[in-house]
């Protein structure tokens, strides 16, 4: 009983012996094999272009800052301003219709038809059908309709675009196909 107690303590002391110096020399050995075959693939880092500076000429430029550029930069401003008042001001001055308290994504068009040999669209907005002519307004964005056709009417709208210009834009409203069978 007393030799199996010392059993455990002589294998780890056995087991301990076979971990000599030897195995740590073929190690080091090995390391030294493996760091010769192995040979640095580095490339040289390319050398970077010659800096030639420029020398600065003035001769031929316009200074950015002259009262004449000023001068010429908010004319052309007014004018543009003056042309954008001119689409929105008829628009002001007429009396609005009954389409244009709705947006257009409200708008919907379900059919079309020839009235006294004039093609009128059916618009259909809270439920209820509207027939509106080329020259109607609807909209609210000024939206005057240009063209009606069997399956889409054509809008000129007068809009503020991302920087508050007035801009003319076409707008198409397209036939609502039915779901129902």
């Amino acid at each position: 009983m007393k030799t199996l107690r010392f059993l455990p303590a002589v294998l780890a002391l056995g087991l301990l012996g076979g971990c000599g110096a030897s195995s740590q020399e073929e190690l080091q050995q090995w390391m030294a094999e493996q760091r010769n075959q192995i040979k640095a693939g580095v490339e040289p880092i390319v050398e970077p272009k010659k800096f030639v500076p420029q020398l600065y000429t003035q001769g031929g430029t316009v200074d950015p800052y002259s009262l004449q550029r000023l001068a010429q930069s908010i004319k052309r401003d007014l004018t543009q301003v003056a042309d954008n008042a001119a689409l929105l001001a008829p628009e002001l001055a007429r009396r609005k219709e009954a389409l244009e308290s709705f947006p257009l994504d409200s708008v919907s068009m379900v059919g079309s038809l020839n009235k006294g040999g004039q093609p009128v669209a059916l618009l259909r907005v809270d439920n209820l059908l509207y027939q509106v002519r080329e020259g109607n307004y609807l909209g609210q964005n000024y939206g005057r309709v240009t063209k009606i056709g069997e399956t889409e009417l054509s809008l000129r709208e007068i809009a503020q675009d991302a920087s508050g210009e007035w801009i003319e834009r076409s707008v198409k409203l397209q036939l609502l196909e039915s779901t129902k069978k």
